[in-house]
């Protein structure tokens, strides 16, 4: 009997079993060798044959070249030691790894659906492609969504629909500082050059400046390639305090003033996490610090570059609101926030209780949803780290509208925002603006290839190789940038009209439907529950987030609080 638990073997291949003819009724030669080594034995056999013809008729010497090699390469699969699969199955095991190699393009062009989000849809990124080339981007036959499926969402039209205006929205940030800002609804998310390349970069930001809008500079800082066209910056500032920093990583003011100051950047923001990998820093390996990244950044070419997970000039709620001041006011007077990724609630709870303490309010905060990913980062981060966007924006949103802040303070949102609607819904659920990265990746020509990572982007975009990131025609994909802005934008006008709107300010979670079994349809505004101005202000509203955490949440700490601390007790030996 076989020793395996499938039913008793007989005659005939039995392929992924052990020893595959090695069973009772095969032969003693297939005992002796397994048919897994077939194609092996044929090349070293065709090998001798292909050498003993070609002594006779010198054709016959490439295909001795041929078979020549793979006999090498199987031999070489046999004697290595690292792979059990090549040593079990030589010169098979790379048809396997060959397959897999090209399984996510496969999946991509004949496998996934229209409307399949892995991780955005080829319908997604049609629209993205069709309104950067500006070519004609309706679609015929009707939806390509199940509208009674589960999540499917859509806004509701008015019987008495607004006239056309212009689309160009904007949003005052900072009306209190020297230097407002008057801000597009949609801009550019941030991503440092490094992550992308020197062409991508240029692009991104002569689209930005033809169009208006702002241009994140990631926490990179401020390339040379960033200041060519002179498109409108905020200028990111991250733990490692790239562009500002002391030559022990610590913050420089000067050399913050210096690059703060500059007329072309029009805000600060100062990156507490991102949604991509959040509470997770990162190394930028000796090898890949160019003299270009090197100028950026202010760190040592040829060095490893150290982004720490955690800051230096500040490690308490009030301490990130002192920083935030002192920014601002050595940037000259210009609109000053923070950036981040919602994590554990009572943190944010204590930077919001600061801010209702000390007075000391940002500017601005941009809610970066776990969905995010210009980033790479691992797979346990990607996958399970961090709020996703829209019940992190709506935590901060609720925070604020609770302290009566929220008239002062502008939010921003970023998280897999690709089209007018994406924009609508955001702005329903409590934003001022969206920022989008990977939807301006795809308007600077991205395929959705996924090797961002690995520095062999096929498009030049997410690359540092030359030889592929110069092939990125700057010009063409500067109006693609351009045109994806305001066609969007247009395209959001158009929403709205229909909704009886006029501006993105008056869009309410009323406006927003979201199926929820396939008999039940609730608004946003039923879904969430909304705070109202003054329920946090000496008492606790009936929500359970902040129920369970806002009256124990400090501004003197991030720390958990007691009784969370107790639950960790609990597991100590």
């Amino acid at each position: 009997m076989c020793p395996c638990p499938m039913p008793p073997c007989s005659a005939g291949i039995r392929n992924g079993h052990s020893g595959w003819l090695g069973y009772a009724g095969a032969s003693p030669l297939s005992n002796a060798l397994p048919m897994r080594y077939a194609v092996y034995v044929a090349s070293l056999l065709f090998t001798m044959i292909s050498l003993a013809l070609g002594l006779l008729d010198p054709a016959w010497w490439w295909a001795t070249g041929i078979s020549g090699a793979l006999a090498l390469l199987g031999t070489w699969d046999l004697l290595q030691t690292r792979s059990t699969l090549r040593r079990n199955y030589p010169l098979l095991a790379h048809f396997r790894f060959g397959l897999e190699s090209i399984g996510p393009e496969m999946r991509q062009y004949f496998i996934e659906t229209d409307t399949a989000e892995v991780p955005f849809s080829r319908q997604q990124r049609a629209l993205v492609y069709q309104r950067a080339k500006a070519v004609n981007d309706t679609r015929p036959f009707g939806t390509l969504h199940d509208v009674y499926g589960v999540d499917y969402e859509w806004i509701n039209h008015s019987m008495s629909p607004a006239p056309h205006g212009p689309h160009d929205f904007r949003v005052t940030i900072g009306a209190d500082t020297a230097h407002p800002y008057s801000a597009s609804v949609f801009n550019i998310s941030a991503m440092s050059f490094g992550a992308l390349s020197a062409n991508a970069i240029r692009a991104l930001n002569e689209g930005a400046r033809r169009g208006g809008f702002y241009h994140d500079t990631g926490e990179g800082s401020i390339s040379a390639y960033h200041r060519e066209n002179g498109g409108d910056l905020v200028w990111e500032i991250g733990s490692g305090y790239f562009g500002c920093r002391s030559d022990d990583g610590s913050f420089n003011a000067e050399r913050f003033a210096a690059n703060a100051r500059d007329p072309q950047v029009k805000m600060i923001e100062i990156k507490l996490s991102q949604g991509a990998k959040p509470g997770h820093g990162g190394v930028l390996p000796a090898a890949k610090v160019s003299a270009e990244i090197s100028a950026a950044r202010g760190v040592p070419q040829g060095v490893d570059c150290v982004s720490p997970s955690h800051h230096r000039e500040f490690d308490t709620p009030r301490g990130l609101l002192e920083f935030v001041a002192r920014l601002r006011e050595l940037s000259g007077g210009k609109p000053t926030g923070f950036k981040l990724a919602i994590g554990h609630p009572w943190e944010w709870f204590g930077i919001a209780k600061a801010m209702a303490e000390t007075g000391i309010l940002p500017d601005f905060i941009v809610v970066d949803g776990a969905e995010g990913g210009t980033g790479a980062a691992p797979a346990e981060f990607l996958d399970h780290v961090g709020v996703p966007m829209h019940e992190a924006l709506m935590l901060v949103h609720n925070t604020l509208v609770g302290l009566e802040l929220r008239d002062r303070i502008r939010i921003g949102a970023a998280g897999r925002i690709t089209s007018a609607f994406d924009i609508a819904r955001t702005l329903a659920m409590g934003a001022d603006w969206c920022n989008s990265g990977r939807g301006y990746m795809f308007a600077l020509g991205c395929i959705q290839a996924q090797s961002c990572h690995t520095g062999h982007c096929p498009t030049g975009v997410a690359t540092q190789d030359p030889r592929r990131w110069k092939r990125l025609d700057v010009p063409d994909k500067a109006t693609r940038v351009h045109q994806f802005h305001d066609n969007t934008l247009k395209a959001l006008r158009d929403l709205l009209c229909a909704a009886g709107l006029e501006h993105p300010t008056q869009v309410g979670p009323e406006h927003i439907l979201r199926r929820v079994s396939p008999v039940e349809v609730r608004s946003l505004a039923a879904l969430y529950r909304f705070l109202q101005p003054g329920d946090l202000i000496g008492k606790v509203p009936e929500h359970a987030v902040f129920q369970s955490f806002w009256t124990q949440a400090s501004s003197e700490s991030f720390a958990a609080p007691a009784k969370v601390r107790t639950l960790r007790d609990s597991k100590v030996y």
